[in-house]
């Protein structure tokens, strides 16, 4: 399977299964799009008609095609469908990280805010330490041999219960040497709460900071308000800039959210470049399709012209030695996922959890609150196999839309809750949310691809 396209002067084509990307003349393009549907000489007759080109120089590159097909880099045959489901199945049981809902309340009161404003549809409340305690215990006694593992600080708003994040960070300091555990502590944050104390804390003992920033005042304010109604942007960019500038501009990410109020969130993006942000991140707003905020067919067609732009963006303020990342094209064409990964994917459920106040275990944020998908507790472990099972069994070759897919090796069938929130499976697809990752993986593909060009 092979995935053709042009963008950023580039002909570039992708060959699905075996991960090459090909940057090709006119010439070649041309051959490439027809060489599984046409014979050798009525490929060469139409290719010869369409492009000034002498009929020796259409046979030696239509012999090249041919010849990289024999090595396995170009129409590569699919063989991975036997190993779906082979790496969960190898690590069932084996959980390597848990996001620590340490406060199901917030002081902000977000419009589209997918978790309730911070209560996931249920009551307000603060995790304890010991259910904390007893969190880190469980992360360490179901991680098997895996000794890097990972702790998410999430809410709600975190910082709300900071004294009990600084106690579970602590504690789980004192004993990881002990066990031959590593552990990774990441916050996201509102950032309403930031004082010295925090980015002293934050830099000693986080190995990423989430904060979150909608870019333009006026968008940011628009939604992120606290519950007087006053927008929050003037309050929380110095204190992110302080804490930024104290991390040395390195890992952290300003995480963004845009809705139908800012489909075009390039100025948004050029909002956190003008604030001296450069490690960035917007995502698409996850809410129902009758939700005010919701994208329409309009304003994805808005994002698709976004997310092209933003490649040239990048591509040009690369070449002029002031390079940002955004988080969702980051692309490594060299290596990456291994291909058990890549066809199992998100680890939600089975490798990944989430935990609430109470210390009750679901498959990620996103499934918080609803019964359905509790799993079992912290201190009963995992006690509703038929979910866990079910995690398990979700793979991209589950998914029949998948199957032809040229980009089902990137997304890896995609996120399962926002398929269940879509469709109510979380086998089903997300439709628009593909539309948009294969944009993204696009421009992903192209800049990556246009920087190996420019070091060679």
């Amino acid at each position: 399977m092979i995935h053709p396209y042009k963008l950023g002067g580039l002909n570039i084509v992708l060959d699905t299964c075996s991960g090459s990307v090909h940057i090709v003349d006119d010439i070649a393009y041309e051959i490439i799009t027809r060489f599984e549907t046409l014979q050798r000489e009525e490929t060469l007759a139409q290719v010869g008609a369409l492009l000034d080109c002498e009929k020796s120089e259409l046979e030696e590159c239509y012999d090249d095609i041919l010849e990289l097909k024999n090595e396995g880099r170009l129409f590569t045959e699919d063989g991975f469908e036997p190993m779906a489901g082979e790496l969960k199945a190898r690590t069932s049981g084996v959980v390597k990280a848990l996001c620590l809902h340490v406060a199901h309340t917030c002081n902000l009161n977000c419009a589209y805010c997918f978790a309730s404003q911070g209560k996931f549809n249920g009551e307000r409340a603060l995790m304890s330490f010991e259910v904390g305690k007893r969190a880190i215990d469980f992360l360490i006694e179901t991680s098997g041999t895996r000794r890097n593992l990972e702790v998410d600080f999430f809410g709600g708003e975190p910082l709300m219960n900071f004294d009990v994040v600084k106690k579970i960070t602590e504690y789980a300091r004192s004993i990881e040497k002990q066990h031959n555990k590593n552990f990774r502590f990441t916050l996201t944050t509102n950032g309403l709460l930031i004082d010295d104390e925090v980015i002293d804390f934050a830099n000693r003992e986080m190995s990423n900071v989430v904060l979150s920033l909608d870019g333009r005042k006026e968008v940011h304010d628009r939604f992120r308000v606290d519950y007087a109604g006053r927008g929050s942007f003037d309050r929380i960019v110095p204190k992110f800039q302080k804490l930024v500038e104290a991390r040395g501009g390195k890992n952290y990410y300003m995480r963004g959210t845009f809705t139908h109020a800012n489909p075009d969130f390039l100025n948004d993006i050029n909002t956190m470049l003008d604030l001296g942000f450069t490690e960035l991140s917007m995502e698409p707003v996850v809410c129902a399709e009758d939700d005010p905020s919701a994208l329409t067919d309009e304003d994805i067609r808005t994002v698709m012209v976004q997310y092209e732009l933003l490649a040239e963006l990048m591509k040009r303020r690369r070449e002029e030695g002031r390079p940002f990342t955004f988080y969702h094209y980051m692309i490594d064409l060299g290596g990456g996922p291994c291909i058990y990964k890549r066809i199992s994917g998100c680890g939600s459920g089975t490798e990944y959890m989430a935990v609430t106040p109470w210390g009750d275990l679901y498959p990620c944020h996103q499934f918080v609150g609803d019964e359905n998908y509790r799993l079992g507790s912290v201190f009963e472990g995992v006690t509703n196999e038929s979910v866990r099972d079910e995690f398990l069994s979700c793979n991209v070759y589950a998914r029949e839309e998948c199957r032809g897919c040229w980009a089902k090796l990137y997304c890896s069938g995609g996120c399962a809750a926002n398929a269940y929130h879509a469709t109510g499976n979380i086998r089903g697809v997300y439709e628009k949310g593909c539309e948009l990752f294969k944009k993204r993986m696009e421009c992903a593909i192209m800049l990556e691809a246009s920087r190996l060009i420019e070091d060679e």
